[in-house]
């Protein structure tokens, strides 16, 4: 009798159990990222580059990456946790790396370049190992996207408006210098003759 009950009641009020289940809150996945794969397992895909400029893409098979504590305020989690990330590459042997950019890496961040030509990026700003990786790979990204920017070429036009800028500038530096001067001569002792 109880057991029917119980039937009967599912089978009247299932809209509530089903309708739960497909309740997508608007912070979900598969809404932020529409269209992308969630399947963290698969392996990623090497963008199509032509080898002279550099993609974006960052094998995480080629790098060293070890994980130590982090020093600064946490808690305990900083004793027990080891947060902190230290990803190192070869420079010379980064082949996911166009060749013209490597000279440019090395002149740039001389710092970072190690006696044995290892690239060190280091990250403890949050207390997430995967975060601070995560920063540490988009600090090397940055790294070499700034190695590879090209400025754009200044025209004559910019220049003469950064020449009248500067000169207005003089004008106004020294109309400010002669009113001082006029303001510091009224504030003397008049000059009996």
């Amino acid at each position: 009798m109880l057991r029917r009950r119980l039937i009967n009641w599912i089978s009247q009020n299932g809209r509530y159990f089903t309708s739960a289940s497909k309740y997508k809150s608007s912070i979900c996945l598969e809404n932020i990222y529409p269209g992308s794969s969630l399947n963290i397992l698969r392996s990623v895909q090497k963008p199509a580059g032509d080898g002279t400029n550099f993609t974006g893409y960052v094998p995480i098979e080629q790098l060293k990456v070890s994980y130590s504590m982090a020093s600064g305020p946490g808690g305990q989690n900083v004793n027990k946790v080891a947060t902190k990330v230290d990803v190192r590459f070869h420079l010379k042997n980064a082949q996911w790396i166009p060749e013209a950019l490597k000279e440019k890496i090395l002149e740039q961040n001389p710092n970072r370049i190690t006696k044995d030509g290892y690239f060190v990026m280091k990250s403890d700003l949050t207390r997430s190992q995967q975060l601070n990786l995560a920063d540490a790979l988009e600090k090397i990204r940055t790294v070499i996207k700034a190695a590879a920017f090209v400025p754009a070429p200044v025209t004559e036009e910019t220049l003469e408006k950064i020449r009248k800028r500067r000169e207005r500038a003089a004008m106004e530096r020294l109309r400010e210098k002669k009113n001082r001067t006029t303001v510091k001569q009224g504030r003397s002792a008049p000059v009996l003759e």
